[in-house]
């Protein structure tokens, strides 16, 4: 953090480090009289084909639901100098008026902040994975209405993971995985209708929740491409990764860490959820000192691969979401 007196608002930082190039994008926060990092610039120094990323830094909704108003979040993130939001989802959001989010929008831009992007906050879309009457239909009903009140906020991307397999059922995981392919093929459609940049999809850490391994990541995102490519009315589906996810089995063997599945992604990455976990992903949490501490989530490292990486990703900007959920409800 660069603590000088300002003589504008917005500065930028240009500085070479062997083969990078680094162009930095500082914001003044007049609150905390210093400039802040809004966004890192990252290309490459050499004659080589030029790989660029530029990363930014957002905040996922969940930790005020029930707890603090968007206004004082809107607050919050100008005080702090974050000018992105990722709506999480609420049990309430697919029922309230379009005037509503119309109303949200507007205060959130009033404070600078943009809603960039919407994603589930509770499982609540995975009805394409069961097998009883209605989930499916409901399931397809409200991710609609999610498609439809990310274009209402202005969100360039909406998106879920797929949904979760009973454990009694897991024999019909490629019928289950099936079903979710068809339903996105046509939701990938009703999002260019209403003018969307993307869907997002989020792997996880669970066999039972596809996709997990390799090779249902690159199975769903090539199937979604594919259909994409054939269907110009369409809009693309990538990956919300996790950086906190990996996979490990049912003796506690890890198969596959977060960084390889980021990396299994990177060709399709349209976003990322920022939090950290245990060495078996068995609980997630943030990045205070004592939390970098027990977790083993660097951050650092999850740049350096997007840097390393820029010329395989599929955008020339990728927004990190801290995604924690905060503390128990209900308690003071």
């Amino acid at each position: 953090m660069l603590r000088i007196s300002p003589k504008s608002l917005r500065k930028t930082a240009r500085f070479v480090t062997g083969s990078l190039v680094l162009t930095t994008r500082l914001a003044y926060n007049p609150v905390r009289h210093c400039f802040q990092i809004l966004c890192i610039h990252i290309h490459s120094n050499g004659q080589a084909k030029e790989g660029v990323v530029k990363l930014h830094v957002g905040v996922k909704s969940d930790p005020v639901e029930y707890r603090f108003s968007y206004r004082w979040l809107f607050r919050l993130m100008a005080e702090e100098g974050v000018a992105q939001l990722q709506l999480g989802t609420f049990f309430e959001l697919y029922h309230l008026p379009d005037a509503y989010f119309i109303r949200l929008r507007e205060e959130a831009e009033q404070h600078g902040i943009r809603i960039a992007s919407m994603f589930t906050a509770h499982r609540e879309l995975g009805g394409f994975f069961r097998f009883e009457p209605g989930w499916e239909e409901v399931a397809r009903r409200n991710y609609e209405r999610l498609i439809e009140i990310g274009a209402l906020l202005g969100a360039a991307s909406v998106g879920s993971n797929p949904g979760a397999l009973m454990r009694d059922e897991m024999a019909r995981k490629q019928e289950g995985i099936a079903r979710y392919l068809r339903h996105m093929q046509e939701l990938q459609c009703y999002a260019y209708e209403k003018g969307l940049q993307r869907l997002t999809i989020e792997p996880m850490s669970c066999l039972a929740e596809p996709p997990t391994l390799p090779d249902e990541i690159v199975h769903m995102a090539r199937t979604l491409e594919a259909h994409h490519r054939e269907h110009p009315r369409s809009v693309p589906a990538g990956f919300c990764v996790d950086v906190s996810h990996g996979y490990a089995d049912e003796n506690g063997a890890v198969r596959h860490s977060p960084v390889a599945l980021l990396e299994t992604a990177l060709p399709y990455l349209a976003e990322i959820h920022l939090k950290n976990t245990d060495s078996l992903f068995n609980s997630t949490f943030g990045f205070t000192e004592e939390e970098r501490r027990r977790g083993i989530v660097d951050v650092d490292e999850v740049a350096d691969v997007l840097v390393r990486n820029a010329d395989r990703l599929p955008v020339e900007e990728v927004t990190g979401y801290l995604e924690i959920g905060g503390p128990k409800l209900g308690r003071d």
